[in-house]
């Protein structure tokens, strides 16, 4: 192993080898539980060996480049690993943060007018709901939930982009569909045969030409 396969890779090497499975499930080099378990691999990968392990049999698309570790004048910010830890920690608070929020200031305002602090009652909002969420959290990180949170997003991403492509698709080809529409006849029946009658077109014969 050289020096490069033991270097921790960033959320922006994760994201380029996500990229490269995406081009390889299109292509049809990669089915779809492959793309799952490998999507799922590189977003919890920690190192440059882990990650080119996940495209070591794909053949690079045109102009794609392999991570590249920064180089060993630039300092690596401590937190460039916990980008994706952080986003999911993030959506994992962000309801009890607004909803314990909200009722800390109703409370805030009733005590107010009331002019005197009333009994806390958010704590009965923020403390059993902060237990759960905390023993979500606990659990999340011990178990990898970030990666697999990230990689779902990803195929929620592709599958919206997908729809979208094939609405474009679909209505490109509606504009292509040629005018399936002939010449206008006439559906009053004959008053002799009852059959339908056909109206003679509008446009000009042979012998009305000269």
């Amino acid at each position: 192993m050289d020096e490069r396969d033991a270097m921790r890779a960033a959320d922006s090497d994760r994201q380029a080898v996500a990229d490269r499975l995406r081009v390889a499930l299109d292509e049809g080099r990669l089915d779809l539980h492959e793309y799952d378990d490998r999507l799922q691999r590189a977003y919890a990968a920690r190192t440059y060996a882990e990650l080119d392990a996940l495209v070591g049999d794909l053949p690079a698309p045109p102009g794609a480049e392999l991570p590249e570790p920064r180089g060993a004048s630039v300092p690596v910010p401590a937190e460039a690993g916990r980008g994706l830890t952080a986003r999911w920690l993030a959506e994992v608070w962000e309801p009890w943060l607004k909803v314990v929020g909200i009722v800390v200031a109703v409370w805030a305002v009733t005590s107010l007018a009331a002019g005197d602090a009333l009994y806390f009652w958010p704590g009965w909002v923020a403390g059993p709901w902060g237990a759960v969420v905390l023993v979500r959290t606990v659990t999340g990180l011990a178990s990898g939930e970030p990666a697999r949170w990230a990689a779902e997003r990803e195929r929620r991403r592709r599958r919206k982009a997908d729809k979208r492509a094939l609405k474009r698709e679909r209505k490109g080809l509606g504009r292509q569909q040629p005018d399936a529409i002939g010449p206008a006849t006439s559906t009053e029946p004959d008053p002799a045969t009852g059959a339908p009658v056909r109206e003679p077109d509008q446009g000009p014969h042979r012998g009305d030409v000269g």
